[in-house]
């Protein structure tokens, strides 16, 4: 792993100087220009806009694609995990059998997925910073707030079928309002079995070569129906070949490579470290908790994953941060770019004090560090905690003017918190208690047994007390208790004597104490300096470069190849036969069933995955991989072990997105899952033979 990491930072310190393919570019403002000049190939306006429609966002943090004119779906198994998770029992374990529609009207409504699909991006820069103009840090973030709601307002028109969102582009530099259509009505149309769409378990996980098969189908709906589209992705007929020209259109999370040096370093020391402390810590605790029975290792299995995924990237991104090369690197980079800054009378008056205003917010916030953690943003592992946290917050903000809310509660988000609040996914009452009861351990030991909140969240009792009492008497398990006290407001809230809702109108003021510090003396200073820079940055600069991630939509242009390692050649293609080799009947290296019994009917040297030069992050999980002619060859579904560094940084050399070959998935499909159904629709929507 040491070596893994000091590769991780000669890629990023090559990075500074590497004319690379690298880039999530924003779709209107694409170099199609270097693309053309690169690779001869021509990305148009049209392209591009066919490329939009046909792509879409899963709002719980994945990508997805349409595929074919009646709303059909793909994605990944592990970004569709959450409802095949939620539709499994003790005797139909989807995530273990798989799960496949034969029939349209087997398809089932996943009860939590929300489909996002983006159909216009609008310049709202000018708008945005003309309303905040010369305002301090308070008052320039309520300012933002209050016209980010505003704009999404009149964007959305009151429907709950569009979602608005601005996004920050450039740490503020500039805003984009990006309008989706909503789809809520979205049902699973096929999953295989975890154990193929997660082939190699951890051990294989951010490696290469990789045989999973990690694909899903949906499908969106309108009115009942399945959704009608012209614009999706056909399906290649060739699939991905070595060499070619490939495109990812996806949503990824977030990168952190405009970052300051100050911003770094809070990550290294404080967030990313404590991140991994807890989540180790964690881990531990499923692993006991799925021990104790079949049933328990069924229902904790999905956290597990979520976990050690998160983990293994975490500790790849810490790694690099903890590097001295690397962080000298950013130091003098800083220093370089301040410089000029400064040499610049003009420009060191309106910006020269941002990256000051950046370290002074990071003092603020370690002011109420532990307790922000513990307090305000701790779920306290119960889904019926956040229930009853975000109906209380819901009846309380939704009282007020739309424009001076939390923003998770603005007119533009209510459907998807809706959407969750009256939710009929499965809640197990036994791990709602272990994770509750861990958690509040967890709290007593971050704040100390004698801090008043401490006091007040446990009184007399023990964690597990507590946890037991609250999780076996509230009724908020049933739906429509939630959407009584959803639709009776802030009365019904008050009046109920639910015990998680009392428990939390307990909290909250508390809570909300700490939040309210956060927003206006951290998160004000960071955006207000934050677009300082980046104003800086386009003064000197231009705007020619691309921003930092924001979970909206990006592409991103490679080439289809592998790479050197150790002096050895790694290449960009596994196959069928390499995923029997690799099988040896015991977790996670067991192929299922169907596919041993599929074997001989399989042709093995068929393509399973592949890695590419394409540029992605975490949120890029389901994103489509096209070729020149906007067609399917694959899906992205994870990278290799240096692409953890690609928070920071890019080098082609190395960072390889790693996908599911679209001439596998389609085996897979007609040979081990005899899905014809599905086959069927994409083969005619692509004139496969």
């Amino acid at each position: 792993m040491k070596k893994q990491i000091m590769m991780l930072v000669t890629v990023l310190l090559a990075a500074f100087t590497s004319n690379a393919d690298e880039g999530m570019w924003t779709l209107n403002n694409f170099p199609a220009a270097k693309v053309k000049s690169k690779y001869g190939v021509n990305i148009d306006k049209n392209w591009l806009q066919h490329a939009m429609l046909s792509s879409a966002r899963i709002a719980g943090g994945c990508s997805a694609s349409f595929v074919s004119e009646n709303g059909l779906i793909m994605t990944n198994h592990h970004c569709a995990h959450s409802c095949i998770e939620q539709l499994s029992t003790g005797s139909k374990d989807y995530v273990a059998t798989g799960f496949y529609a034969k029939k349209l009207k087997d398809e089932v409504k996943c009860p939590e997925i929300e489909i996002n699909k983006l159909v216009e991006i609008t310049d709202v820069t000018k708008q945005v910073q003309d309303a905040t103009k010369n305002l301090a840090d308070k008052e320039f973030n309520e300012k933002l707030k209050a016209t980010n709601s505003k704009i999404e307002k009149e964007c959305s028109k009151g429907s709950d079928q569009l979602r608005c969102e601005v996004v920050s582009l450039y740490r503020g530099g500039q805003y984009h309002l990006y309008r989706y259509q909503r789809y809520q009505d979205v049902r699973l149309v096929f999953a295989p079995e975890f154990a193929t769409a997660f082939f190699g378990g951890d051990p294989d996980n951010f490696n290469f070569p990789r045989y999973d098969l990690d694909v899903s189908f949906l499908r969106a709906y309108e009115n009942g129906a399945p959704l009608k589209t012209k614009d999706y992705f056909r399906w290649s007929r060739n699939g991905p070949q070595e060499n070619d020209l490939s495109f990812v259109v996806g949503n990824p999370g977030s990168t952190s490579r405009l970052m300051t040096v100050a911003d770094l370093k809070f990550l290294r020391e404080h967030t990313m470290l404590d991140s991994l402390l807890s989540q180790s810590e964690l881990r531990g605790f499923l692993n006991e908790f799925a021990k104790r029975g079949p049933e328990q290792k069924r229902i904790v299995n999905g956290h597990i994953f979520g976990i050690e995924n998160s983990l293994k990237a975490r500790k790849g991104r810490h790694a690099v941060l903890m590097d001295s090369k690397f962080m000298d690197e950013k130091i003098k980079a800083e220093k370089k770019f301040r410089d000029k800054v400064n040499a610049n009378p003009k420009l060191k008056k309106l910006y020269g004090d941002a990256w000051d205003e950046v370290e002074a917010a990071y003092k603020n916030q370690m002011k109420i560090y532990y307790e922000l953690d513990a307090i305000e943003r701790n779920s306290l592992g119960s889904r019926l905690y956040g229930i009853a946290r975000n109906l209380v917050r819901a009846t309380t903000e939704m009282a007020k003017p739309n424009e001076v809310r939390y923003f998770e509660f603005t007119d533009a988000r209510i459907p998807q918190l809706k959407q969750g609040l009256l939710s009929a996914a499965p809640i197990y009452d036994e791990l709602e208690i272990a994770m509750m009861e861990y958690a509040l351990i967890k709290v007593r030991e971050k704040l100390g047994p004698d801090h008043a909140m401490v006091k007040k969240m446990l009184g007399m009792k023990s964690p597990e007390e507590v946890a037991k009492e609250l999780i076996k008497g509230t009724k908020l398990r049933d739906v429509k208790v939630r959407e009584a006290l959803f639709n009776g407001g802030r009365k019904a809230i008050e009046a109920s004597n639910d015990p998680m809702i009392k428990y939390f109108l307990m909290i909250d003021p508390e809570a909300r104490k700490l939040r309210d510090y956060y927003e206006e003396n951290v998160e004000a200073k960071l955006k207000r300096a934050g677009e300082k820079i980046a104003k800086a940055q386009f003064a000197i600069f231009g705007d020619t470069t691309y921003p930092n991630a924001t979970f909206s939509m990006r592409i991103s242009y490679g080439q289809v190849k592998g790479w050197d390692e150790n002096g050895k050649s790694v290449k960009p293609f596994t196959d069928f036969d390499g995923a029997f080799g690799r099988h040896t009947g015991r977790e996670p290296f067991a192929l299922p069933e169907s596919w041993l019994d599929a074997k001989s009917k399989l042709n093995g040297k068929t393509s399973l995955n592949f890695s590419s030069t394409n540029d992605i992050i975490g949120g890029n999980s389901g994103s489509p991989v096209i070729n020149k002619d906007a067609e399917i060859i694959g899906l992205v579904f994870d990278g290799n072990i240096q692409s953890l560094g690609g928070d920071y940084g890019y080098d082609e050399k190395l960072n390889r997105a790693v996908s599911v070959s679209s001439n596998g998935m389609m085996e897979a499909l007609k040979q081990i899952y005899s899905a014809d159904r599905i086959v069927n629709e994409i083969s005619e929507s692509a004139s496969l033979p």
